[in-house]
């Protein structure tokens, strides 16, 4: 039952002023409001005490100072555009300073109990949680990372707290209502934007945290947030271009071989990847020299033809690793309430069937250090300085976040916040060997994970147009999340027959999508699919390897990338000082176009370039809303079509519809570079088997 009970209009509360905000107690209740930043407050209650530190996103508390009131029907808190009500019973009610509408406001989901907030507890000072909110019938809700089913706008959904491969938790809410919430809790639980009302659920912490801004628009929403947060590096110029990757290269050999193939052909390449079991072992962090003889050589290659090699660096330890006894004895694996630190079922060399392997603490700061020490030693040694962290959830199966035990606590309690720490050690360890051009592809993300050098990509998905719809919704998402760095598996990861003219078409649309993301990047398990061990690999993946008319089309796709870098990098430096993402929402810039806040299969490049992907097979032409205000420049005929209505454009296989606000010059339109030779593959005859 609930450890705490009302009658209502029982008036109980008893307030003080405490450092600049106010506490609020209710027998052993306690409940603090703080100003925390530009408009916005941070919320906290607990029993008896409140926890500072944590696992929590929110680091020290900034500069400034509240306006307080107490009287006694309550008591309120102002600081800038944003107050805060507590009524005599201790409920909250967040409103806009200068109009008094309310954004916000806890609400008692019964008239005498459970009130707004709900502790029931699980043993040992630990609790489930539930914090309620009132529902608001015309309310729109976006944010929340990036999931997988298909929706922009929330309200009505049931999200999982909780970190999954594609499935990525990251607890901030921008409402069409003008407010943000981050629930600054890493802890495992949901949350449920129902028409009856908003409730976030912790099902085993300590203390409810959470945090709430205001401002004119979503971007000042995104600003206070990652304000608050931490914001993103600015991203080096190098990593706007192409990524070049697959499952998987699988000797040294190969892998110099697609590089020299690029460079021999004139096309741009920025990145080329070494993915997973380069090493021999999970857990060893090296080459395997049988297939890997010099990789130190192969970097200096790469460096000559201007291609940096990023390597996959995964979180799993096997017990066949020479490291998995050090870091057992030492603690710097997760630990377990049932036995042995086991994890998940993997394979790994030597072995014929799965073995169970364990994964490292990343709440643990020495546990970080010894991987950092790791890569250090075997990577970074040899000049790489671009990192893919894999499987960074992590990825744990069969295990669950109930039986884990971490150095930051409980898994229940903390287990959502273990990809932004692996993140962080590599940006540590990376700062401390003098670096400042620092990019880690996470295939998991949290809270304030941009402000550590963390990009994110859309996880292991499927290779239909249907995925590449739901993408576009993720990503406008993850945009509204505080991360500006993202991409995806260019044509996806699941599948993908590179003779077949489904896939075909599917990987022009999707290079054409991919082009106008903050990252662009190739990869994916294409058929003929391997069995899944070791020595896996997938079927033929460069630009190449999907037939001649394919190539063409997205060849000029790769030369219009590098035309519009310019553009883009205007924007990272707006990310890395504003907080706005790259990729953005119409709603973002165009908050007072209603049309604009329904808008999912859209997005603005910046302020000013409109795209709109083709998401369906054979289509050829597509309905483009165009936010009220400016004029509308198609960036391919030169038409020019007022704003505020939905036309229909061409799309033929080799375009995708873009337009310029109000004819602003961008790098656009100029004729890409002709090749001055064939693909040696598709010489030789389609698919371009390598």
């Amino acid at each position: 039952m609930d450890r705490l009970h009302r009658q209502e209009g029982n008036a109980v509360s008893m307030f003080r002023e405490v450092t600049g905000g106010l506490e609020c107690r209710d027998g052993h209740e306690v409940l603090r409001v703080e100003p925390w930043g530009p408009d916005s407050v941070r919320v906290r209650a607990g029993f008896d005490r409140l926890l500072d530190g944590g696992a929590g996103a929110l680091g020290d508390r900034p500069q400034g100072t509240a306006e307080i009131k107490v009287s006694a029907d309550g008591a309120r808190l102002v600081n800038g555009r944003l107050a805060v009500d507590i009524s005599a019973d201790g409920l909250l009610r967040f409103e806009r300073v200068e109009t008094g509408d309310e954004l916000l406001a806890e609400e008692r989901a019964h008239f005498w109990w459970p009130g707004a907030r709900r502790f029931v507890a699980t043993g040992n000072g630990y609790h489930r949680i539930e914090q309620r909110f009132r529902a608001y019938p015309d309310e729109k809700l976006f944010g929340l990372g990036q999931h997988q089913h298909g929706r922009f706008d929330q309200k009505g959904l049931v999200i999982d707290l909780v970190q999954r491969n594609a499935e990525v938790t990251i607890p901030f809410l921008v409402s069409s209502r003008g407010y943000g919430l981050l629930w600054n809790s890493p802890a495992v639980g949901r949350v449920e934007l129902a028409g009856n009302g908003t409730r976030w659920v912790a099902d085993s912490a300590r203390q409810i945290d959470y945090w709430v801004t205001t401002g004119d628009g979503p971007a000042d929403l995104l600003t206070n947030y990652t304000g608050a947060t931490g914001r993103a590096p600015m991203l080096p110029d190098w990593a706007a271009g192409f990524w070049q990757s697959k499952l998987r290269y699988q000797t040294q050999d190969e892998l110099l071989a697609v590089a020299r193939e690029y460079h021999r052909l004139g096309l741009p390449i920025s990145v080329i990847v070494c993915d997973f079991f380069h090493w021999n072992h999970l857990g060893d962090w090296r080459f395997d020299p049988e297939f890997w003889p010099d990789p130190a050589a192969m970097v200096r290659e790469l460096d000559e033809l201007g291609i940096r090699l990023m390597v996959s660096v995964w979180p799993s330890v096997s017990p066949l690793s020479d490291n998995y006894l050090p870091m057992l004895n030492r603690g710097l694996l997760i630990g377990s309430e049932y036995g042995g630190p086991v994890h998940a079922s993997w394979t790994d060399r030597g072995v014929d069937a799965e073995i169970q392997v364990s994964f490292y603490d990343s709440t643990n700061p020495e546990a970080r250090q010894y991987i950092w020490e790791q890569v250090r030693e075997h990577y970074y040694s040899l000049g790489i300085r671009v990192w893919w962290l894999d499987a960074c959830e992590p990825e744990i199966n069969p295990g669950s976040p109930e039986g884990m035990l971490f150095a930051a606590g409980p898994g229940q309690e903390v287990a959502n916040a273990y990809p932004v720490l692996h993140a962080r050690g590599f940006y540590e360890g990376m700062i401390a060997e003098g670096e400042t051009e620092i990019v880690t592809l996470c295939r998991s993300a949290w809270a304030g994970s941009q402000r550590w050098g963390a990009a994110l990509w859309s996880g292991d998905i499927g290779a239909t147009f249907e995925s590449l719809a739901d993408q576009i919704r993720a990503g406008l998402n993850v945009a509204l999340s505080g991360v500006p760095w993202w991409t995806t598996d260019i044509g996806g990861f699941h599948g993908g027959d590179p003779a077949s003219p489904y896939f075909r078409e599917l990987i022009v649309r999707w290079f054409q999508f991919g082009a106008f993301c903050p990252l662009f990047r190739l990869h994916g398990e294409r058929y003929p699919r391997a069995p899944h061990n070791p020595l896996r690999t997938g079927g033929p993946n460069e630009v190449w390897s999907f037939g001649a008319d394919a190539y063409e089309i997205i060849r000029e796709t790769l030369f219009l990338r590098e035309r519009l870098r310019p553009y883009l990098m205007e924007q990272m430096r707006a990310a890395h000082e504003q907080g706005l993402p790259v990729l953005r929402p119409l709603l973002l810039a165009f908050p007072d176009d209603p049309a604009c806040w329904t808008v999912d299969d859209q997005f603005l490049v910046g302020p000013d370039l409109l795209v709109a992907p083709v998401t369906e097979f054979g289509a050829r032409e597509r309905t483009v809303q165009l936010p009220a205000g400016p004029m509308w420049t198609d960036v391919w005929t030169g038409a020019v079509h007022r704003g505020g209505q939905r036309i229909r454009v061409a799309a033929p296989l080799d375009r995708i519809p873009a337009f310029v606000r109000d004819g602003r010059p961008l790098p656009i339109a100029a004729a890409a570079p002709v090749a001055t030779s064939v693909p040696a593959a598709l010489a030789a005859g389609e698919p371009g088997q390598r």
